[in-house]
C-alpha cells in the first residue's frame, strides 16, 4: 500500500526558496573571523556545529545551495544527492530539512519522516519558527501514514529480510518504520524449513514479530486411526481363542484315543470278535466329537480375529503430518501418499 505525497509538491518548491541555512551563514575565507557563526548566538547554544571545522561548513554550505538550485528547478533526485553530499560534511538540520522537501517529491515518507526528525532535534533555533512549524505538521501527517515494526530471531546464521530487502543476520533485532499495509518477512537457514509471516501493519502502532525456525522432524507429528491398544486387542483375542481350540483339539482326541480303546478291550473280551459299546464308551465318543466341532468353531473365529487384527495394525501405522507451531489449534496435513511420504518446505504462519 503506497501513500499519495503529492499535495506536498507545492509545500516543497514554495519553501525550497529559501536556504535552510539562514541562521548559519556559510563561513568566509578568513576562518579566524568565522569562529562564532550564527552572529547573535554562542558557540556553546549552537550544538549542530560543535566540532566542525569552518571548512567543512563551508563545503556543506556550498552544496547545500546547489542542491537548492537544483530544488526549484524540480529535480528531487539530484537535489537529494546533493543535500546528502552536504551532511557528510555537517550534520545540519537546516539540511535534513531541505532534503525532506526533496524526498516528500520522491514518495519516500518512511525517509522523509526521518529526516524530519533530525531537522527538529534541536527545535527551531536551527530553522525559524516557520519552517519549524511546516516540519511538525508533515511529520505528524506522514506518521499516520507509517508503521513501527519490530522483528526478532534468536536462531543462529538465520538471514532475516523483509520484502526482499535483507535486515540483519541472526540472532538479532530490528526497530524501523515502514509502509502501512501487508509486508513479507522471512527468515532462513540451511536445514530449516523457511519461515514466512505476512502481517497486515497498522498505522501509528508497533507491531512485534518474533521469527522462530523448525527443522522438518520438529514439525511432523504422528497420529493413528485408533487408539494403539485396539488392534492389539482384538489379534490378541484371535491368538486366545485359537488357543482354545487348540486345547478342545487335544481334549477331542483325547475322548477318541479313550473311545478307541475301550472298542478294543471290548473286542478282546468278545471271543466272537464283535462289540456293542455301552452307554459310557458311545459318551466319550460322542464328547470327543462335541469337542472337536468347538475346536475348529473356535480355530475359524480365532483365525478371522488374527487376519483382522492383523489388518488393523497395518491401517494403524503412524502418519506423518505437518503442525503449525504458532497455532493454538493444531492445523494438520497428511503427507503420506500411493509413492511415500514427505514434507512440504515451506510453511505460511
Amino acid at each position: 500500500m503506497r501513500t499519495n505525497f503529492s499535495a506536498a509538491v507545492c509545500f516543497a518548491l514554495a519553501l525550497s526558496a529559501a536556504p535552510a541555512l539562514a541562521a548559519d551563514p556559510p563561513p568566509s575565507k578568513n576562518p579566524p573571523a568565522q569562529t562564532d557563526l550564527g552572529a547573535s548566538t554562542a558557540p556553546s547554544e549552537r550544538p549542530w556545529a560543535k566540532a566542525v571545522t569552518p571548512g567543512e561548513q563551508k563545503l556543506a554550505s556550498d552544496l547545500f545551495r546547489e542542491g537548492n538550485g537544483l530544488l526549484k528547478e524540480s529535480l528531487f533526485v539530484a537535489a537529494a544527492a546533493k543535500y546528502r553530499e552536504a551532511l557528510a560534511h555537517w550534520n545540519h538540520p537546516g539540511i535534513h530539512y531541505n532534503l525532506a522537501l526533496a524526498l516528500l517529491n520522491l514518495d519516500q515518507p518512511v525517509e522523509v519522516f526521518l529526516q524530519l526528525e533530525e531537522a527538529m532535534k534541536y527545535g527551531a533555533a536551527p530553522l525559524d519558527a516557520d519552517k519549524y512549524e511546516h516540519a511538525g505538521r508533515y511529520k505528524a501527517l506522514i506518521e499516520k501514514q507509517l508503521a513501527r515494526v519490530e522483528i526478532t530471531c534468536f536462531q543462529d546464521s538465520a538471514v532475516v529480510s523483509m520484502d526482499g530487502r535483507q535486515l540483519y543476520i541472526a540472532p538479532g533485532k530490528y526497530e524501523g518504520l515502514v509502509r502501512v499495509g501487508q509486508h513479507t518477512i522471512v527468515a532462513q537457514k540451511m536445514g530449516y524449513i523457511t519461515t514466512q509471516k505476512n502481517p497486515m501493519l497498522p498505522p501509528g502502532q508497533k507491531t512485534t514479530i518474533d521469527l522462530k525456525l523448525f527443522t522438518a522432524d520438529d514439525l511432523t507429528h504422528y497420529k493413528r486411526r485408533w487408539p494403539n491398544w485396539m488392534p492389539y486387542t482384538v489379534l490378541g483375542a484371535g491368538v486366545l481363542l485359537a488357543g482354545l481350540g487348540g486345547i478342545l483339539h487335544w481334549q477331542a482326541s483325547e475322548s477318541f484315543k479313550s473311545y478307541d480303546a475301550g472298542v478294543n478291550a471290548c473286542a478282546m473280551a468278545n471271543q466272537s470278535g464283535g462289540c456293542m459299546p455301552d452307554g459310557g464308551l458311545a459318551g466319550k465318543k460322542s464328547a470327543g466329537e462335541n469337542l472337536q466341532v468347538g475346536a475348529f468353531t473356535l480355530y475359524a473365529v480365532g483365525g478371522l480375529a488374527i487376519a483382522a487384527g492383523i489388518t488393523l495394525v497395518t491401517l494403524n501405522r503412524a502418519r506423518p503430518f505437518r503442525v503449525s507451531p504458532e497455532s493454538d489449534k493444531l492445523s494438520l496435513t497428511p503427507l503420506a501418499g500411493p509413492n511415500g511420504g514427505g514434507l512440504v518446505a515451506t510453511i505460511h504462519f
